[in-house]
């Protein structure tokens, strides 16, 4: 069941901040707190990079496997890399609807949980609600630092491979793929960048997960 609700919920990743709140409302009448929802998206979030991690591998790998394609087989080849990188361009879409969903409810938790400090009695509690606050808001800033850098490594790769893809929409031919072996060496630097970002932010994602449940 929770993971239904949450399945409804995500639907609603581009609704207004008014709708947000209605629908934070009614998770939290079933016992799923905005912590819960924090956590969900960033594990989508990570698989989302996992994803676009290995679907921009695979455009880069028909690419450069095009150089060795005789004439007679360059037709095939390019349908194939052509696919991969209209994936990659929409795995680059979701990563991003993704990293966005994840700040949106990063930021409606912390305000509420600061909002909170002030219903406390106790100061010793209201201080160490407080120092968690300020040390899961500090490590939240970092995966979300990681998560951004590692999308903006996306949007170069892309380009790259769009243009070369559109380049050898209208010269298909062993000239014009023999033109294009330097550029694959370009990209190869480029997706090598972008998985080891990647991994990373996937890393210190999972490091945040562990912590917010340990707690």
């Amino acid at each position: 069941m929770r993971t239904f609700i949450l399945i409804l919920f995500s639907l609603g990743l581009s609704a207004c901040g008014t709708v947000q709140k209605v629908q934070y409302s009614a998770l939290e009448k079933v016992g799923i707190h905005k912590r819960d929802i924090l956590v969900d998206r960033i594990e989508e979030t990570s698989e989302a990079q996992e994803q676009t991690k290995k679907q921009f591998k695979s455009a880069y790998d028909e690419l450069a496997s095009l150089i060795e394609v005789k004439d007679g087989g360059l037709e095939s080849k390019y349908k194939r890399m052509a696919k991969a990188v209209e994936a990659s361009s929409e795995k680059a879409e979701e990563l991003d609807d993704r990293i966005d969903s994840v700040d949106e409810v990063a930021k409606a938790l912390f305000s509420e949980w600061q909002k909170e400090l002030e219903q406390y009695q106790s100061a010793s509690l209201r201080q160490a609600s407080e120092k968690n606050l300020q040390t899961t808001r500090q490590r939240y800033n970092v995966i979300y630092q990681k998560m951004r850098e590692s999308q903006q490594r996306v949007s170069p790769v892309l380009q790259v491979l769009q243009d070369n893809t559109l380049f050898l929409k209208h010269n298909l031919n062993a000239r014009a793929i023999s033109s294009i072996s330097n550029e694959v060496l370009v990209i190869e630097d480029k997706v090598a960048l972008l998985i080891s970002q990647m991994e990373l932010s996937i890393s210190e994602s999972d490091k945040f997960i562990k912590s917010m449940r340990n707690k």
